[in-house]
């Protein structure tokens, strides 16, 4: 892979015997027909159905992404990361009043002509998408826009068998993009869920495909000294067992990457946090997952990292090369000016992040230390594959399922209690 690993403690000693079980573990994992992830990338019709979307509509200066959870943590971690066009984007991603009426605000004097609503939900009846629906067929209504010409401005995303979103856009000839029935929202950043809005930010889909590709090999090798992905499994569960650990810090160091962060939230958190294992045994388990990214958090969260409980493992995401920089020279003159002048802003957040890395190590902390070379989509999608595998095969390591979301559901069901209440 052209993602780098550094660990600490040292990176555990993987026998070739132990490497290979693990990898027939991982295989069993992906290749279940419901839990074909890693296997999208196959799929060349997700890559084409999204251009030919995005050719359809790629006159459209404002792209409205209406979605909750994976339907719109990772398009939004996407666009954050490497978006390069000109393309305004709104997301709507809760149902807070204030927020969506701020959100909504610069649409009102608008020409919806100018607008493309992409509606994202697996099921299709995401409560919070289809509020936002309500919503948004409101203001479409008060510009005399009638449901008959909802295709001009609508385009969903959504399981291609059975949806709510099937049957409207069918109802109302609406362009329709798959949501694979066999990939779960948290896993579906690459696949039409993120290609469409990546399109209009001007990333390159084609990137993104062959960085996960790319990855695939190296994710399934069974040579114990190059298969990162056995090593940060058995990694993590060892600190489980014998160090009780039970939180995960994500810490990228650049501010384009701190969408990931929240990403990976979701991902690792609504997969691996569960009450019963496979047996059905209860148990409670989980790593609860805690967003930070440098060198903001150092002056924020970092005191507790260095000198709180030691409940924590901590995954630094490293940036090698920028794509912009900047140097430190002033013609002002004080001594932190000069201590600064000629190094470069790229020299400082690295300085920051590796006094960091070895003062956590200093304090017997667990660092697992990720690296690509730029932030870039074939770089990025690499993460995207690695993170969404070590979470599958961390359900193996802790029995669990990681692909259900049962507490989830029973708040769902309480909160239309409520509704009906009302």
């Amino acid at each position: 892979m052209a993602v780098k690993f550094q660990f600490h403690p040292e990176r555990p000693y993987l026998s070739e015997d132990l490497t290979a079980k693990k990898v027939e573990i991982f295989k069993s994992i992906i290749n279940n027909p419901r839990t074909q992830f890693f296997y999208t990338y196959t799929r060349s019709e997700l890559e084409l159905s999204s251009k030919a979307v995005f050719h359809k509509f790629k006159d459209r200066k404002i792209f409205v992404h209406i979605g909750i959870g994976g339907s719109s943590l990772g398009p939004e971690m996407l666009v954050s990361a490497l978006g390069k066009s000109e393309t305004k984007f709104i997301f709507i991603n809760n149902v807070d009043p204030e927020e969506i009426h701020s959100q909504l605000q610069p649409l009102h004097g608008a020409d919806l002509k100018d607008c493309l609503f992409y509606f994202v939900s697996k099921s299709g009846g995401t409560a919070e998408t289809m509020a936002a629906m309500a919503i948004i067929s409101q203001l479409f209504e008060s510009r005399g826009i009638r449901p008959s010409e909802y295709k001009n401005y609508f385009v969903f995303a959504t399981d291609p068998v059975k949806s709510e979103l099937l049957t409207l856009a069918r109802e109302w000839d609406i362009t329709t993009l798959e949501v694979p029935s066999d990939v779960g929202g948290r896993f579906s950043a690459l696949t039409p869920v993120g290609f469409l809005p990546a399109l209009f930010a001007g990333l390159d889909i084609n990137q993104l495909i062959q960085g996960a590709k790319d990855a695939q090999a190296e994710l399934l090798s069974t040579d114990g000294k190059k298969n990162e992905l056995i090593a940060a499994a058995e990694f993590l569960y060892e600190l489980k067992i014998k160090k009780e650990i039970s939180q995960t810090v994500f810490m990228p160091y650049s501010s384009k990457l701190r969408n990931l962060s929240f990403w990976f939230t979701q991902l690792w958190a609504e997969s691996l946090g569960k009450k019963k294992n496979k047996r059905g045994d209860v148990i409670n388990v989980g790593f609860t997952p805690i967003v930070a990214y440098g060198a903001t958090d150092q002056h924020s969260q970092v005191q507790l990292f260095m000198e709180g409980p030691n409940d924590k493992a901590y995954i630094i995401v490293e940036v090698e090369k920028f794509a912009h920089d900047f140097p430190l020279h002033s013609v002002l003159s004080t001594n932190n000016l000069q201590k600064l002048s000629g190094f470069k802003l790229s020299d400082l957040i690295k300085a920051e992040m590796e006094g960091t890395i070895k003062a956590l190590r200093e304090q017997e902390r667990a660092v697992l230390h990720v690296k690509i070379a730029k932030n870039d989509e074939y770089h990025l999608a690499q993460l995207v594959l690695f993170f969404e595998s070590l979470t599958a095969l961390m359900g193996d390591y802790l029995m669990i399922d990681p692909f259900d979301q049962p507490g989830v559901e029973a708040g769902k069901i309480y909160a239309f209690e409520f509704l009906n209440q009302l």
